[in-house]
């Protein structure tokens, strides 16, 4: 098994020290299968022949026999060279899914430095076998079931149609309708295929074992394969809420939602499981989940690719409106008391030095659609939000403009945010950096 690690718009070799030309042939194969990956795959990878180029997203592409980890590019952080470097993106990117997806992975820095020969998918088994085996410790969750059965003795109540037609000529049976407390749940289903799917991935013996022991644990649940489970049905409430990141941890490896899970053909391939996460949308999310926490006590209200105004609508020749038209999501907007003080456009790529570019490398279109924005939502703070790297002079806000309208208010920020600090400190930056762009009068 041939397993390297690149990082996103780097390249790794495809020959002497890297992958043959066979795995590298699986790996495109993977990628150009993927939903990511576009009509041939280039949005995941490249082939150059000697190489191949990973694009703007992160995660694992699995082949037979082969697998390339691809990691975020965070310059403070290190490179994917050395082991260090590795571990340390490793877990930036773990707390970053963490943080957007809601997962509540319990994984200190410390352990994930102690084990730098594990992958991302490795990283996440782990995570799952061991929170799966903390709720089944604690019990599982069970509901009353509705069962038919002919039984020689009454339980629960008779079935009177079925005793006086199918069971007429049989008296030494009654035919019973009763209920039983079981775990037999669809949210114990999706533990089970998971736990099954995961054990054919898993690398690390103390993963095989636990995943076996959490199929004998789920014994009397149903093995239902996971096309056919019945994700609509899984109701969270009061009962089973410490579960809901379990059920995340399991959407994420047995189902093709916002991040595209993939397996190549059927879930009984064993070449591997593709897992990627588009680094902006990531970036994100992990971004609007931090300002939610950060802000919710101020009395602010965040919300992510919300919004949903037009931007124009047809006029009919009566002169009345008809159908609109370029309906907008922007990344980010900040509320306060049902009006939106902050729009903010959130960014994963690399924000140009003053000194060498006074645009800072701002895409002209993005400075478009937040002047749209300010008008379409009434918001006088406008702000593009990108990752901090050492070549910037600072954190935060970095340029203030106003925007060039005869009569506009409106005040757009560059700012930029450190991804490589931990999570309660990016948090904190970002608070203090929305809070003084929303507070600041017009």
């Amino acid at each position: 098994m041939t397993h390297l690690s690149v990082l996103e718009w780097d390249r790794v070799a495809v020959g002497e020290g890297g992958f043959s030309r066979r795995q590298a042939d699986q790996l495109l194969a993977a990628a150009r299968s993927h939903p990511l990956g576009g009509a041939e795959g280039t949005n995941i990878l490249i082939d150059h022949h000697r190489w191949l180029r990973s694009q703007q997203v992160v995660g694992i592409v699995a082949g037979e026999g082969c697998s390339l980890e691809i990691l975020p590019k965070i310059d403070q952080l290190g490179d994917a060279v050395s082991s260090e470097g590795r571990a340390g993106l490793r877990h930036r990117l773990v707390q970053m899914l963490d943080v957007a997806l809601g997962l509540e992975i319990n994984l200190g820095r410390d352990a994930a430095m102690a084990r730098q020969d594990e992958t991302l998918l490795d990283i996440l088994i782990r995570a799952f076998a061991d929170q799966l085996t903390n709720e089944v410790r604690r019990g599982l969750p069970r509901q009353y079931l509705r069962c038919e059965e002919d039984l020689p003795t009454l339980r629960g109540r008779l079935d009177v149609t079925r005793q006086f037609t199918t069971l007429a000529v049989r008296p030494d049976r009654l035919a019973c309708q009763f209920d039983i407390l079981s775990p037999d749940t669809t949210l114990l289903q999706v533990m089970k295929a998971c736990v099954v799917f995961l054990a054919r991935h898993a690398r690390r013996a103390e993963t095989v074992r636990r995943l076996a022991e959490l199929r004998v644990a789920l014994a009397d649940v149903a093995d239902v394969h996971p096309h056919h489970l019945a994700w609509d049905k899984i109701a969270i409430d009061r009962s089973n809420r410490r579960w809901r990141s379990l059920l995340a941890l399991a959407r994420l490896f047995l189902r093709r939602d916002w991040q595209a899970t993939h397996r190549a053909n059927d879930l009984r391939d064993l070449a591997g499981v593709t897992l990627l996460f588009p680094m902006n949308d990531l970036f994100e999310a992990y971004v609007a989940a931090l300002l939610r926490k950060a802000l919710a006590p101020e009395g602010y209200e965040v919300v992510s690719q919300g919004g949903l105004r037009y931007c124009l609508n047809e006029i009919a020749p009566d002169g009345t409106l008809g159908r609109p038209l370029f309906r907008t999501k922007p990344d980010c907007m900040v509320r306060r008391n049902g009006r939106t003080v902050l729009v903010i456009d959130i960014k994963w790529k690399r924000l140009s030095a003053a000194g060498s570019d006074p645009k800072r490398g701002v895409s002209q279109a993005d400075v478009y659609q937040l002047m749209a924005y300010a008008r379409l939502y009434d918001s006088a703070r406008l702000m593009l939000l990108y990752p901090h790297h050492p070549d910037l002079e600072g954190e935060g806000a970095l340029a203030r403009h106003r925007l060039n309208v005869a009569g506009a208010d409106e005040r757009l920020t560059i700012a930029s945010i450190d991804v490589a600090a931990d999570r309660l400190a990016t948090m904190a930056s970002l608070k203090a950096l929305v809070l003084g762009e929303a507070m600041v009068p017009a």
